[in-house]
């Protein structure tokens, strides 16, 4: 009877796996619950592992719907957890390192109740020294603390926009920003002369929740109602926007890079849009879960480096810096030109 129950729970588990895996593929949401427990791929993952192990002790024969379920979800997203890399690849002063970091405004409302968090990630952002840097949730005044870059764009004065920002060591030549629509979010790109040939780098925000993750959220009644709504609301809204960029990058005449807050994980169909063919450094040279949020407490990876083929992904690295409700990343690049 035990194994019965076991089974049921397996099958469902197998099958809401390989469906979300299957629906991260099509370009709208046909059910909308779905696109929210992408946000729990890991744990499906975890899930059919054990089913798995279970199986393979008590009746093999049964341990083909959870291999089968590993199997079709490996293929659709890939590892989502990165081994160590023992390959070292020595560097040469040619080469770019880009961080892309959501500060949170610099801490300017006071979330983090700590003295200086501002300063912190000022201080922290020095010390990594990258040659192109991407900020989510810009505070304009503090472009003063950031004189090493010579070069620099903005999100463009508008009322009731998120600020986003990128500086850069190399001198840009070209500018714009998406203005997506009905909502404060944004992207914004530059094009910047770099070793003698001209690239593109967007820096991408899209569509907030604007809820706090909390069991609360999910266990009251008419709070979890409210929550889910919101969930599916903010999917279709981030499905939006990355229609809209893909459209844009798909035209730009340049090697491209893509760094940015997408609020939301690999698994699910706004990440496949938004990332085409672009290689993703994670995926590359990162190394454990790629932590850039936690959720419930466990680590999710929303914050990204994207890269066309063109560019050589040499390293990256998560960094476990907690100065802002995401976490700083940065990769090194090496144009495939200059090997």
């Amino acid at each position: 009877m035990l194994d019965r129950i076991i089974l049921v729970i397996n099958i469902l588990t197998a099958l809401l796996l390989g469906t979300i895996s299957f629906f991260s593929f099509l370009p709208f949401h046909p059910v909308p619950v779905l696109s929210v427990l992408s946000l729990f791929v890991p744990f499906l993952f975890i899930f059919n592992v054990l089913f798995l192990l279970y199986w393979l002790f008590r009746n093999r024969k049964r341990a083909i719907y959870s291999m089968l379920a590993i199997l079709i979800g490996y293929i659709s997203f890939g590892f989502f957890y990165g081994f160590d890399d023992d390959d070292q690849i020595e560097t040469k002063t040619t080469d770019l390192k880009i961080m892309t970091y959501n500060v949170w405004g610099f801490n300017k409302n006071g979330w983090i109740k700590e003295p200086g968090v501002g300063d912190s990630i000022i201080d922290f952002i020095r010390k990594k020294a990258p040659d192109i840097l991407c900020i989510q949730e810009h505070s304009r005044i503090r472009q003063r603390q950031l004189r090493q870059y010579p070069y620099r764009s903005e999100t463009p004065y508008q009322a009731r926009r998120t600020t986003q920002a990128i500086f850069s060591k190399y001198p840009i030549v070209g500018k714009g920003s998406l203005d997506l629509p009905g909502t404060i979010n944004n992207i914004i790109y530059v094009d910047i002369v770099y070793a003698g040939d001209t690239i593109r780098v967007y820096n991408v925000h899209l569509q907030s929740f604007n809820i706090v993750p909390s069991t609360v959220s999910f266990s009251d009644g008419d709070k979890s109602e409210k929550a889910y709504r919101r969930l599916v609301n903010t999917f279709t809204k981030q499905l939006e926007q990355a229609k809209i960029f893909r459209e844009h990058i798909e035209k730009s005449p340049f090697t491209n890079i893509v760094c940015g807050d997408f609020n939301n994980t690999q698994f699910s169909n706004i990440y496949k849009m938004a990332k085409g063919d672009l290689q993703d450094t994670f995926l590359e040279k990162g190394e454990g879960f790629g932590r850039t949020y936690d959720l419930f407490k466990f680590p999710i990876r929303i914050d990204y480096i994207l890269t066309d083929p063109d560019f050589e992904v040499l390293d990256h690295e998560n960094f476990n810096k907690r100065l802002s409700d995401h976490y700083p990343v940065m990769a090194t690049l090496r144009l495939n030109s200059h090997q």
